[in-house]
């Protein structure tokens, strides 16, 4: 006999994940939003810049944000789905979207953007990134701290101290200033999650696939059922986010290719 675990797993399971937006989890998760407001100073650079690329864009709806964009406006995805999708977005807007592999060298030529934008990329080249900016160009980006949505991740696979370290703001400055970029600024935030019912929690796994990487709901059933039961006692159950937003610069001056 099914109950409201199953009705809410079944639900979890059925939603499409395509795409970047978060919108179908009104009413059943909530996340504090960094207070640096990235989407609003990315457009401002967007605003100033004269070839920007945005990395990863997902279905690119956070760049569609943008107020205007540069004569010569790129964003690059490697996730068919979502690159149909930012392809529609984008496209009307005067983004070209580029389909990349998930991990390659950037198909694009040395100097070639002054500005280089990413929010939350699922891995960071920093040789790649620092080859296609031109001299005085500027990366800006918000990215996933370390540790990031742990409570959740080790209630499902149990404790992960090693993996805690990931994604430190400490390494990825080491590792942007070795690819030869200067850290202009750089800010960190931990903001308060709530996740008030399990569909949400199947919905978010199924849609950030390396949280816990194989997730399905038959290989964890029973973890999703104590879940439930948490929430059912709480009325949440409360994790962590991470971000820091970086922005770092290629140094010298110099003009964009003719």
């Amino acid at each position: 006999m099914r109950d409201a675990f199953d009705d809410l797993v079944a639900v979890g399971e059925s939603v499409d994940v395509s795409g970047w937006d978060f919108s179908w989890l009104e009413g059943r998760a909530t996340e504090e939003r960094p207070p640096w407001g990235y989407a609003r100073r990315l457009s401002e650079r967007l605003g100033r810049a004269a070839a920007s690329l945005d990395l990863q864009t997902g279905g690119g709806e956070v760049l569609s944000e943008a107020a205007a964009f540069p004569p010569t406006a790129v964003a690059t995805e490697s996730w068919p789905p979502n690159v149909v999708r930012a392809t529609r977005l984008l496209h009307p807007r005067g983004v070209a979207v580029v389909a990349v592999e998930s991990d390659p060298p950037l198909p694009f030529a040395d100097g070639g953007f002054d500005l280089v934008t990413s929010r939350h990329p699922a891995t960071i080249r920093w040789e790649e990134i620092a080859r296609v900016l031109r001299p005085g160009g500027t990366y800006f980006a918000q990215h996933v701290g370390p540790a990031s949505v742990f409570e959740l991740i080790e209630f499902l696979l149990g404790p992960q101290p090693e993996a805690r370290r990931g994604r430190h703001p400490d390494d990825e400055t080491a590792a942007a200033e070795a690819a030869g970029l200067e850290i202009i600024d750089l800010q960190t935030a931990r903001l308060r999650i709530e996740i008030r019912d399990v569909a949400a929690a199947v919905y978010l796994l199924r849609k950030v696939p390396w949280w816990v990487p194989g997730f399905t709901v038959a290989r964890h059933r029973d973890r999703l059922r104590e879940l439930h039961d948490v929430i059912e006692r709480d009325g949440a159950f409360v994790a962590h986010s991470t971000r820091h937003l970086i922005d770092a610069r290629k140094p010298g001056s110099g003009r964009l290719p003719s």
